[in-house]
């Protein structure tokens, strides 16, 4: 007779078979309802509408949002293809975040097709899906991408809505800036004759300074007999000069967003008071304060370390081979990386305060902080050495976020940029919020992002004359959640004012 245990294995084992076979999305007729109760059961998949599921971790807590993140572009293409086969797509404004590598999970997924029904599916955690029954584009108008059918970038630019230029100018001016020749979108005008289009996408290349492309369209569209009545349909002007050469929505993006950002960072955080001229003081200040910042630090991502703990790893009094426990040897080598880390980022700090730039410090250090950081664990043999090779070579998710970080081949060009705009910037509250910020958002590494994160945004603040500034602990849930609505909202006020917050009763030390 085969034990509970034989039965769980074989349904894994279908599973298995399923994402195997590349199935996000799990319908509940691929699997008997025996397999299909012992897997829920047992927290290996969860219910996301009725006859519909996504695998999940076993270990995940009630209410955890991850495992439907980090499955939601997948399970809808999935599902999308089985309901309504071919005869779908994304509607415009959806196709264009895509296009520009913004795969952040939306509230409510509009989807156009000619069997839609006009009305919502609800989803897990406020999410949705709502099938607009209407006509779809073209078949040389649709796109795909990773399964999902989406408008074509000149067909998306064409059929979006007039009021996505204002309420997503980051997104649209990226997108804008992808069009290589006035041809492409030219085809589609003419063929159509769509004068008032026309003239709004002259105005909206014209704002981005591509003015080539604007005469041309306006040129074309008269030579054809059409009037063209341009419109700038943009509401703000633009923050920077978008490179004639640059198409690439990574660059672009990041690019305007610090442009936009940095200017409520310079209203909400306080100014620098300038870069302490005593070294050695604030140096040992840092020493002073770091068993306090370690357990914090680490306790915000989740390792369960003590005082006690932090204070014989720095003293190197520790066997990490006597350590209990598999939880216990991995608290305890985080531990030891933090102090490694942390010694490197002291160094670097030292030479900022030197007066170097810190956004080239950063740049050439970053990556010692970090091959320090999970050292130990090279040495224990938990994680392969080739690990601390440069950046992620995959997917990454963050738990209980909706934003979804830039795909690994996006991150190859995200990073230099991000390290050009911090030494170029001039003001140090910037190079403080929107290093950290910009670092996590784009998010390197597989792992440890976080730590990362906030080791760079400490060099920044020494480049100010500020003190090191610890996240504590008993703030994590506004400190998340200030991050999420930068990540997902655009708006990096909250994440501002808290940082400005832990420095409100700090003195240059």
């Amino acid at each position: 007779m085969a034990q509970p245990s034989d039965k769980l294995a074989e349904s894994l084992a279908l599973l298995k078979a399923l994402q195997d076979a590349g199935h996000i999305a799990i319908r509940a007729t691929s699997m008997s309802r025996t397999h299909r109760e012992r897997l829920i059961k047992n927290g290996f998949i969860r219910e996301v509408m009725r006859g519909w599921y996504i695998a999940s971790r076993p270990d995940e807590p009630p209410g955890e949002s991850t495992a439907w993140y980090a499955a939601f572009w997948g399970f809808c293409a999935e599902y999308l293809t089985e309901r309504f086969g071919t005869e779908w797509c994304l509607n415009p404004e959806q196709s264009l975040n895509l296009h520009t590598g913004d795969w952040t999970v939306p509230k409510q997924l509009l989807v156009r097709s000619s069997k839609g029904g006009n009305k919502p599916t609800p989803m897990p955690y406020g999410t949705s899906m709502f099938d607009l029954r209407l006509a779809l584009p073209p078949p040389n108008d649709i796109a795909i991408k990773d399964g999902l059918r989406v408008f074509s970038l000149p067909a998306a630019l064409l059929n979006c809505a007039a009021s996505q230029y204002a309420a997503h100018p980051i997104e649209m001016r990226a997108a804008l800036a992808m069009v290589k020749d006035a041809s492409e979108v030219l085809n589609h005008l003419l063929a159509g004759g769509h004068s008032k289009i026309a003239g709004r996408l002259a105005g909206a290349f014209r704002n981005i300074g591509r003015t080539r492309i604007a005469d041309e369209i306006v040129a074309t569209m008269v030579a054809a007999g059409y009037t063209v009545p341009e419109t700038d349909p943009f509401v703000d002007s633009q923050h920077i000069t978008l490179g004639a050469r640059e198409v690439s929505p990574h660059i672009n993006r990041l690019t305007m967003m610090w442009a936009r950002m940095r200017e409520d960072v310079l209203k909400h955080f306080p100014a620098a008071p300038g870069i302490t001229k005593n070294t050695a003081s604030y140096l040992k200040h840092i020493e002073e304060v770091y068993v306090n910042d370690a357990y914090n630090s680490l306790s915000i991502e989740g390792y369960r370390v003590s005082a006690d703990l932090i204070e014989r790893v720095r003293s190197g009094n520790w066997n990490p081979d006597s350590i209990k426990g598999d939880q216990d040897h991995r608290d305890a080598l985080a531990a030891r990386g933090y102090w490694q880390s942390f010694q490197s980022v002291k160094h670097s700090i030292e030479q900022v305060l030197r007066k170097q730039n810190a956004g080239s410090v950063a740049e050439h250090d970053h990556a010692i902080w970090y091959r320090e950081l999970f050292g130990p664990s090279v040495a224990a043999g938990i994680i392969k050495p080739a690990d601390l090779a440069g950046y992620r070579n995959g997917p990454v998710y963050i738990r209980r976020s909706m934003h979804s970080p830039p795909r690994p081949e996006a991150v190859r060009d995200l990073m230099p940029t991000f390290f050009e705009l911090v030494q170029k910037e001039p003001e140090p509250a910037v190079r403080v919020v929107l290093g950290h910020f910009i670092f996590v958002w784009i998010h390197p590494y597989f792992d440890g992002n976080g730590r990362m994160g906030r080791f760079l945004m400490n060099v920044m603040l020494a480049s100010g004359g500020y003190p090191w500034t610890i996240v504590p602990l008993d703030k994590r849930d506004e400190y998340m959640s200030a991050l999420e609505s930068a990540s997902v909202d655009q708006d990096v006020k909250p994440f501002t004012k808290f940082l400005a917050g832990l420095l409100d009763h700090k003195k240059k030390p």
